[in-house]
């Protein structure tokens, strides 16, 4: 990673708007730019980790909390036919944002296999 700041990381430092859904001390969500689904919200830990890839044992509170935000956010937003729950990893994994994110999909029937 280098010292430029992830879109994310501009994102948490509200240095660049971006339409949040849900804020805690340790998580963002916010709606995706260019969504995928009807819904399509990013759910992104504020402390910077680059992939699940990367993530330590030190990390583990975070990563089960990232899945509580995303449970309670599917909730709220009435996904109760279902939603799919997706993270990039790497290059061949389509990650072009190195900052954690899980991608939150839901208000359509979603296709397998998914790419």
């Amino acid at each position: 990673m280098t010292g430029t700041k992830t879109i994310f990381k501009k994102i948490i430092d509200r240095e660049i708007p971006a339409r949040i859904v849900y804020e805690d001390e340790l998580s963002l969500a916010f709606y995706d730019v260019a969504p995928q689904a009807p819904v399509h919200v990013l759910v992104i830990p504020k402390r910077e980790i680059p992939s699940l890839a990367a993530a330590t044992e030190s990390d583990q509170q975070v990563l089960g909390h990232l899945l509580w935000v995303i449970k309670k956010i599917a909730d709220d937003l009435k996904l109760d036919q279902g939603y799919r729950v997706v993270t990039n990893i790497g290059q061949d994994g389509g990650q072009s944002v190195h900052h954690l994110h899980f991608h939150l999909l839901g208000g359509r029937q979603m296709k397998w296999p998914p790419g």
